[in-house]
């Protein structure tokens, strides 16, 4: 069957459109669906214009307002910085339904890089107000955008075929070779140009993800119009009316409540921080509850509450490199090697570098081993553990040292990013992979929306504890928060025998 007749024959059954592959060559891109390159390549955009500017955000909010900045101070920009990725990620949720059941997912992606994109280009405009307006546009873009480019990755694999796990970690490289070039470039315009010169570096960036991802479309699965379980016309045209009224209740309700003095940036945050615990449990005990998820599918959420709570402390961890850990380089690192001076934001790359070098060598070893490769829970306890000894590391340069005075060498913070970087190949990848697996049929993108929201959770968590940062002691802050990571990974490798009996078939 060619490949337009494929496209215009409705499946039989809608689930079998989610699992299989696309028809045509499928071993195209180093032993990979020709659509993991375009995937790949979006999210090289994506994350070099999210991260890029993601890695100057905290500077920006931190520098005073003489030098173009917002003027906080380092816990509350940390703070404002974590609640930001707090709504990023809540959005996400919306963004998975909507593709299930309005967008599609190749429309929903499309929507959602067209929202970031205008998002980074409004806060290239060097006034507040555009800055807080591109936030919640790239919130929103990013929450359409982030869960169904990586469901749109579990569909060009069936759900027993072993290169899954290693196309998911060539898939995660393209995700870092955009986190390794975007704080360079932002980076340096913010430090030479100023702050909106970064801003615009992200902008241009997203669009050209966009122009390739529409180019390459024809490779992808899950590229139809509309839905794969999309709603009836009379309850989808509710839906949309729904969507708007409640959006501009929303923006109306906000902008009272800031108008009257009660909705402040404290406040905002703990209200964030407050819906990213909320979310997850009454989505959780919806999936539980549908009529739509069968008894087997039930029993496999259960392993997946393990999985989410370690993707929940681990990225608690990994957040901070684009705010303690960049304040941290900022005041008490070197950043100059061998006479050549960098800005601080350049470490942020240091994670994307190791990222992009390591994970060709993880999908190596996976697709070698295949079969008698580890269980995924335990490569997501090792990442866990792995992201609590990079904040452990920190203890030793900033222990017995005055905070304001001693600059630790560039190789602690680089160390530190090398353990976070293989941490977040092993606990992404494979979360991802197990959740296109693990994941019911009839929420397929809303369940790697679920995913997304372990990061929300994480984010929510950390825009609370950062405020401690600068309050508590260096060696303390990195400390305890290493440690509680180190003994959650142990926790799930003990928990190992349950997982993999529970979560079967994955392996």
């Amino acid at each position: 069957m060619s490949r337009t007749e494929a496209d215009a024959e409705p499946p039989a059954d809608p689930s079998r459109e989610s699992t299989e592959p696309p028809p045509g060559d499928d071993h195209a891109f180093f032993g990979q669906p020709r659509g993991l390159l375009t995937l790949s390549g979006l999210e090289v955009w994506e994350r070099f214009s999210f991260l890029g500017m993601q890695a100057i955000l905290v500077l920006y909010f931190a520098d005073s307002v003489a030098n173009d900045g917002m003027g906080m101070d380092s816990g509350t920009a940390a703070s404002v910085s974590a609640a930001y990725g707090t709504l990023v990620y809540l959005v996400s949720v919306a963004g998975g339904w909507l593709a299930d059941r309005i967008l599609g997912s190749y429309r929903a992606v499309l929507w959602g890089g067209i929202l970031i994109a205008c998002g980074h280009y409004s806060m290239a405009v060097p006034t507040a107000t555009m800055t807080w307006v591109g936030l919640g546009l790239i919130s929103a873009g990013t929450g359409l955008l982030k869960p169904n480019v990586a469901s749109m990755v579990g569909k060009l694999y069936r759900t027993d075929d072993d290169r899954r796990d290693a196309g998911f970690a060539l898939y995660y490289m393209g995700i870092n070779i955009g986190a390794f070039a975007g704080p360079l470039i932002t980076g340096w315009l913010g430090d030479h140009k100023g702050w909106h010169w970064g801003f615009s570096a992200a902008a241009i960036g997203m669009t050209f993800g966009l122009i390739q991802y529409v180019l390459g479309r024809r490779h992808l699965a899950g590229r139809k119009a509309s839905a794969e379980f999309a709603l009836p016309k009379d309850a989808m045209r509710r839906a949309v009316v729904l969507i708007v009224v409640g959006i501009l209740a929303f923006g109306a309700l906000a902008a009272v409540l800031a108008g009257v003095g009660w909705l402040t940036m404290d406040r905002f945050v703990d209200v964030l921080t407050v819906i990213s615990v909320i979310a997850p449990i009454v989505y959780f005990v919806v999936m539980f509850r549908s009529p739509r998820v069968s008894g087997e599918e039930r029993g496999r959420l259960k392993p997946y509450v393990v999985l989410f709570l370690a993707s929940v402390v681990f990225n608690f961890i990994l957040f901070q490199a684009y705010s303690t850990m960049i304040l941290l380089a900022s005041t008490n690192a070197e950043t100059s090697i061998l006479g050549f001076t960098f800005p601080a934001s350049w470490y942020a790359s240091a994670l994307g570098a190791f990222e992009v070098a390591l994970a060709p060598v993880v999908a190596a070893v996976w697709a070698r081993m295949g079969h008698r490769q580890p269980h995924a829970s335990n490569k997501i306890a090792f990442g866990v553990i792995l992201g609590g000894l990079s904040f452990l590391l920190m203890v030793l340069p900033t222990s017995g040292h005055g905070d304001d005075t001693y600059k630790m060498a560039v190789w602690w913070i680089v160390g530190s990013y090398l353990l976070l970087g293989l941490g977040d190949i092993l606990v992404e990848t494979s979360g991802m992979s197990a959740t296109t697996k693990l994941a019911p049929k009839a929420f397929a993108s809303q369940t790697m929306a679920l995913w997304f929201l372990s990061l929300a959770l994480a984010n929510g968590i950390q825009a609370q504890i950062v405020k401690l940062y600068g309050e508590v002691s260096n060696p303390a802050y990195f400390g305890v928060n290493g440690a509680i990571a180190v003994a959650a990974g142990v926790a799930v490798i003990l928990l190992a025998p349950w997982l993999r009996r529970t979560m079967h078939p994955v392996h």
